[in-house]
C-alpha cells in the first residue's frame, strides 16, 4: 500500500512538471534559447536596440521594464529611452513630467497618451524620470499619418515650417522594397486602387521615418538607446531599422521581435517565424489586456 502511495505520489510529480507554466522564451538568430542575462550583456554592445511589442500583451511590458532595469545596471547608466507611444509635438510635456514640473494627471491632460499608459507605459516613463534618463518622444503626431493616408505623402509640403519639425524631413523615400510594405500591400488586396494603397504605405512610412529621424537626432556615441515600438515598426528588420540604416549604415541596432506560439515550451514557431537579431516568444493564449 505504501508502494503504491509512493508511485501515485510520484506520478503526480512527473504530470505537474509536464505540465509546467512557461511565461516567455528568448531565442537568438540561430534559433538558440538565450536567458535574460546574457541577453542584456548583448544589448549592452549595441547602440540602438528596438523592443518590438504587442500592445495588448502584460508580459511584453513587463519584459521591456525588466530588460530596460538591467540594461541600465549593465551600462552604468548610459541609457536613452525612446517609444513610438509618445509623439513628437508632446515631447516639452513629456519633458515636464521626467523634470518633476508636471504630475501624472497634468501629463494626462496636456498629453496624447494611449488609454493603456498607465498600466504599459507609465513604469517605463517613471523609470526614466527616477534614474534621470532621456524619454525622447519619436513618433510623427497622428494626424499627419491620418493626414497621408487620405491625401497622400505630398499634402504634407502643404505644412508650414513649425509643424514639418515635427515628422522627418521632407521628401521622404516609400518603397515597397521595405520590409513589412509588401506585406502591407498584400492585406490591401489585388482589387485596391494603386494610389490608396500607397497613400496607406506612405503613411506607415511618415512614421518610421519619424521615428529613425528622433532616434538619430537623440542618439549619443557610448550609449544604449533603446526603443520601445509595436513590432510591425521593426520586424524583419524593416521600418525603423530600415530608415536609420538608409541615413547610418555605421550604427549596430538590434531587433527584438515577439512572436506567439501555442506549444507550452514555447518552442520555436514552424509557420510565419522571420527571426531577427533576438526574438520573444510568448503564449498565444496569455491574456490580453484589450
Amino acid at each position: 500500500m505504501k508502494n503504491t502511495f509512493i508511485i501515485l505520489l510520484l506520478i503526480g510529480f512527473s504530470i505537474l512538471k509536464a505540465q509546467e507554466i512557461k511565461p516567455y522564451q528568448f531565442y537568438d538568430k540561430k534559433g538558440k534559447e538565450i536567458k535574460t542575462d546574457k541577453l542584456v550583456k548583448e544589448l549592452a554592445d549595441y547602440d540602438v536596440v528596438f523592443f518590438g511589442e504587442n500592445h495588448n500583451n502584460s508580459i511584453n511590458h513587463w519584459l521591456q521594464l525588466k530588460i530596460t532595469e538591467a540594461l541600465f545596471e549593465k551600462k552604468n547608466g548610459q541609457l536613452i529611452l525612446g517609444a513610438e507611444m509618445f509623439e513628437r509635438d508632446n515631447q516639452s510635456q513629456l519633458n515636464n513630467y521626467l523634470n518633476g514640473i508636471y504630475d501624472a494627471k497634468t501629463l494626462k491632460d496636456s498629453a496624447r497618451l494611449w488609454n493603456n499608459y498607465a498600466t504599459d507605459y507609465k513604469p517605463l516613463v517613471d523609470f526614466a524620470k527616477d534614474k534621470k534618463l532621456k524619454f525622447i518622444a519619436t513618433n510623427v503626431p497622428r494626424k499627419y499619418a491620418s493626414q497621408t493616408a487620405k491625401e497622400g505623402l505630398e499634402s504634407l509640403n502643404k505644412l508650414s515650417e513649425k509643424d514639418k519639425t515635427y515628422i522627418a524631413q521632407l521628401p521622404i523615400k516609400v518603397t515597397l522594397e521595405t520590409p513589412g510594405y509588401p506585406e502591407m500591400k498584400k492585406m490591401m488586396g489585388d482589387h485596391a486602387e494603386g494610389t490608396k494603397v500607397m497613400n496607406f504605405i506612405s503613411a506607415q512610412a511618415i512614421k518610421d521615418a519619424t521615428m529613425a529621424e528622433s532616434i538619430l537626432k537623440n542618439y549619443e556615441p557610448g550609449k544604449t538607446f533603446i526603443h520601445y515600438n509595436g513590432n510591425f515598426h521593426s520586424k524583419e528588420f524593416g521600418g525603423i531599422y530600415w530608415y536609420i540604416k538608409q541615413k547610418n549604415p555605421n550604427l549596430k541596432m538590434a531587433v527584438i521581435s515577439v512572436f506567439e506560439s501555442e506549444d507550452p515550451e514555447l518552442k520555436i514557431p514552424e509557420k510565419e517565424y522571420i527571426p531577427t537579431d533576438f526574438n520573444l516568444i510568448i503564449p498565444a493564449d496569455m491574456t490580453k489586456t484589450y
